[in-house]
């Protein structure tokens, strides 16, 4: 399976969209609850190049569109930074903080499928182009939700987990988060990760079409 100039194309944006806002949303609702620390840093922007790391939002996805094929696409951006000690109620707020970022997925699917839908009608914007750009848009950002969901920090869903468990259980769940991510590698060469992701990624499709009607 090669990359084109038209599969790079039809990719580029997508994804890096997908994962630009979804840094962002984090910063922007870090500041409404207190901490400055990102917009400090210049990172509550759209400017794709504020957010981009070379391996997670270039290398890793190429590297899973050729190997594992478009349905399990996702990276990351530069984390955006969150000093959870300036919320004004840290714990608690942690919970919107983490979840910013995979509702800003699923309300990005949500406006790719409205894309799909007037790509693929009758009218005067029915574009073949953009039909696959969309259909690229919402897998892209559903895989990358439910990936996020998915309660190992330092993923949103493990800072979500933190943030809903009693003190000591939270306590304890947080000490996994230096383990967070060789947990997430060892799981992409296995099929267990397609195996977690896939019921989320499914049933936010599933509710999307029944919204947009499609």
């Amino acid at each position: 399976m090669g990359l084109s100039l038209e599969t790079i194309v039809l990719w580029v944006v997508p994804v890096v969209f997908a994962i630009t806002l979804h840094e962002a949303a984090h910063g922007y609702v870090a500041r409404h609850f207190g901490d400055p620390t990102a917009e400090a840093l210049g990172r509550i922007t759209l400017n794709p190049l504020r957010h981009i790391d070379p391996i997670g939002t270039v290398l890793v996805p190429a590297m899973l569109y050729l190997t594992a094929g478009p349905q399990f696409v996702f990276g990351w951006a530069k984390p955006v930074p969150v000093n959870f000690g300036n919320l004004r109620h840290p714990k608690r707020d942690m919970l919107w903080v983490a979840a910013a970022g995979p509702f800003a997925n699923f309300a990005m699917a949500f406006l790719w499928m409205l894309a799909l839908r007037l790509a693929i009608g009758d009218d005067a914007v029915t574009s073949e182009g953009l039909a696959r750009m969309a259909q690229i848009g919402v897998s892209v950002n559903l895989v990358l939700m439910a990936l996020n969901l998915l309660p190992i920090p330092p993923l949103d869903g493990g800072r979500i987990a933190v943030s809903l468990l009693p003190s000591r259980a939270a306590l304890a769940w947080a000490r996994l988060e230096p383990f967070g991510f060789i947990i997430i590698v060892v799981l992409m060469f296995t099929p267990l990760l397609g195996a977690l992701i896939r019921p989320i990624r499914d049933a936010g499709a599933l509710l999307l079409r029944a919204v947009v009607g499609l």
